[in-house]
């Protein structure tokens, strides 16, 4: 028989990212304990016994931003022995990416959401976790339109473009883009308009039958099916 001794713990942080403001964001907690107490953290916490890695962290969005139908992805593994300084924790991180509209979060002083480009002092290796998680973000971007997790249900192709922007740090030639973005499988022509008076109206779309072939990632959703 071999003696096991517990040598670690098992921990998820999520990464859960948002547009507010014209800005992607991230939602960060304010440690009240040590270590690094009064500095900025990803949210997450310990598995329990009776989960899998990604049952947690979907408890983990669930209890911070009471969101179900959202983009998750496995993210990383970081398992420096040094990123915790006092126990041996090993991360499993995931980034969500929600829509403004759907997060019901009280901010508060210990609780709100910061622009990534302008990131307060974090705890553990979190600025590396968060910095790896847009990476991603722009990975996926050529394969599946994921942008679509932090636009309105219904938006335009100028909001669409505006938010891969964002993602990608960079401008994109609104021809171009519209061209792509018209041919994207999953992208549905409603037959409705923007309500503006001081501007034409822009025709609306949405997305529907979002697919990605990854067994890292997946969209959850929990809304119900209308019956045909």
């Amino acid at each position: 028989m071999f003696n096991e001794t517990k040598t670690h713990e098992i921990t998820v942080d999520v990464v859960i990212l948002t547009i507010i403001n014209n800005a992607i964001q991230v939602l960060l907690v304010k440690r009240l304990n040590e270590p690094f107490k009064d500095k900025w953290a990803i949210p997450g916490g310990y598995v329990r016994l009776s989960e899998n890695l990604d049952q947690a962290a979907l408890r983990v969005l669930k209890e911070r931003t009471n969101v179900d139908n959202i983009y998750l992805e496995q993210l990383y593994t970081f398992g420096d022995p040094l990123r915790h300084p006092n126990s041996r924790v090993i991360t499993c991180a995931y980034f969500a990416l929600v829509r403004a509209e759907d997060i019901k979060i009280i901010s508060s002083p210990e609780l709100g959401w910061h622009k990534v480009s302008n990131l307060p002092p974090l705890a553990f290796d979190h600025k590396e976790i968060i910095e790896y998680s847009l990476k991603r973000t722009r990975e996926r971007l050529e394969i599946c339109p994921v942008c679509y997790q932090l636009l309105n249900e219904k938006f335009t192709l100028t909001e669409m473009q505006k938010s891969y922007e964002l993602i990608m740090e960079k401008k994109l030639d609104k021809r171009n883009f519209r061209k792509k973005a018209l041919a994207t499988p999953g992208l549905i022509e409603l037959d409705e308009y923007t309500k503006s008076s001081s501007k034409r109206p822009a025709r609306l779309y949405t997305f529907e039958n979002i697919q990605l072939n990854s067994k890292r990632a997946h969209f959850i959703s929990n809304k119900k099916k209308e019956k045909k």
